[in-house]
């Protein structure tokens, strides 16, 4: 009987354990897959020098939004069976009034198809990104799945450009912008993708190399650095160096209102030069005096018609995601000389594209909850006792992102790998300030 009962026991045991160790890999290969099924793509690589690319791109959405919805789905019941209160958290009265005021938007949309389209594929990304980092049972699994996915993404950018030159670098033969030639992108459709990942990459390298994973870590940071010159992305160099200068203030401030002021002056700053200097003449004045293009490529245009149209539809804006590329546009353009500005794919500013597809409350929500919220999370989490290389990766992935939204469009735009990052780095912030890190075992 004794034998038995021994024998049931130890196969309860070994059933036991077997089914952890399938949960465990499931859990690693959602996590490293989710990551690059964002950052690659499912059509890594594209040729640029296709003239129907876009049409290209667009006819490739079906398997995008199967994909994607699948992996939201695994993530979310992997999450769900061990970290229900860490996705409970993230019902706070904000995110809520987001969302709803996205599903408000979309249905006063003037495409509602295109925008409720773009809602779903938004919202299956923002739940892979909620669920990812409560995936990892321990930050050691953390260290070791993210450095993974960050290898093989970088393996896969570099052997584009040694081995296929003319599908991974941008070419004078370019169906659009071949002055780029020569600038580096790997498996992204544009420099301008590339250089911020490769910046946000960077950042992820020297979290590894401050906890265990210093070969790993050194080597990923060398890469990403490497790729990011040679990808010419001017503006993702100077925000990296600029963020990797600004955090360490930040993060031994002691003050709130002192790191709020570090953090947030400079963003003012970035979106007085620029977008700022559409509404305030003497701020055109003094970008004239400066060493640096006034118009910014042209980009002066862009935000001038932005502006103006964001005056017609200043509430509800022009539908969730339902803006640039649509017919709807060219219905906007009152000055001929501008009229080019109409077939921008966006206003190279996040905020003010914010505000034009969900209106000025959409663009205090946005503020409010990827702006503010993240900061106040990072002070909690501090004083709490997060205050590890964790605290400081999100910290730095965060403040990247904000000041490189004054200059490009990534915030809520679907499955777009910057866009995914940041929102990591968000909820990241928000989990530390909520739960604590488990501790580590103390090492022989």
């Amino acid at each position: 009987m004794s034998k038995i009962l021994s024998l049931g026991q130890s196969s309860l045991i070994t059933g036991a354990l077997q089914r952890f160790e399938v949960l465990q890999v499931a859990r690693c290969v959602t996590f490293i897959t989710s990551l690059l099924i964002i950052w690659i793509s499912l059509r890594p690589f594209p040729d640029l020098t296709a003239s129907d690319f876009a049409d290209v791109e667009n006819g490739k959405l079906a398997p995008t939004y199967i994909t994607l919805g699948i992996f939201s789905v695994i993530a979310l019941a992997l999450t769900v069976s061990q970290n229900l209160k860490g996705l409970q958290s993230l019902v706070t009265p904000a995110f809520v009034l987001l969302c709803c005021w996205m599903c408000i938007n979309t249905l006063f949309s003037h495409d509602f198809g295109m925008s409720f389209q773009r809602l779903i594929l938004t919202g299956c990304v923002i739940s892979m990104a909620a669920c990812l980092l409560l995936l990892p049972d321990s930050q050691e699994e953390l260290d070791r799945w993210l450095g993974a996915a960050a290898l093989i993404l970088l393996a896969l950018c570099y052997l584009g450009v040694l081995l296929a030159p003319s599908l991974a670098t941008h070419t004078a033969r370019d169906a659009f912008e071949g002055h780029l030639a020569g600038d580096w992108r790997g498996t992204f459709g544009h420099k301008n993708i590339a250089a911020p990942i490769m910046a946000m990459l960077a950042f992820v390298g020297l979290y590894l190399a401050s906890r265990r994973s210093v070969v790993s870590g050194v080597a990923i940071t060398i890469l990403a650095a490497t790729f990011l010159v040679f990808s010419q992305g001017k503006s993702a160099m100077g925000l990296c160096l600029f963020t990797l200068v600004l955090s360490g203030p930040v993060y031994a401030a002691k003050s709130t209102w002192l790191r709020a002021t570090l953090c947030f002056v400079p963003l003012l700053t970035l979106n007085m030069l620029t977008v700022g200097s559409v509404f305030n003449e003497k701020v055109a004045e003094i970008l004239k005096l400066l060493p640096v293009d006034a118009t910014f490529t042209g980009r002066t245009d862009i935000w001038q018609f932005a502006i103006t149209s964001l005056g017609l539809r200043p509430i509800l804006g022009y539908g969730f995601a339902a803006f640039w590329g649509t017919d709807y546009i060219d219905k906007l353009v009152k000055n001929d000389e501008i009229e080019w500005a109409a077939t921008a794919s966006h206003s190279h500013n996040g905020y003010l594209d914010s505000a034009l597809t969900m209106g000025y409350p959409g663009l205090a929500l946005v503020i409010i909850i990827f702006a503010i919220a993240p900061l106040r999370n990072f002070v909690v989490a501090t004083r709490s006792g997060n205050s590890g290389p964790l605290a400081r990766l999100l910290l730095r992935i965060w403040l990247f992102g904000i000041y490189l939204s004054s200059m490009e469009s990534f915030l809520l735009d679907r499955a777009d790998p910057i866009w995914f990052t940041f929102l990591v780095a968000v909820f990241g912030l928000h989990y530390i300030s909520r739960f604590r890190l488990m501790p580590e075992p103390i090492a022989p």
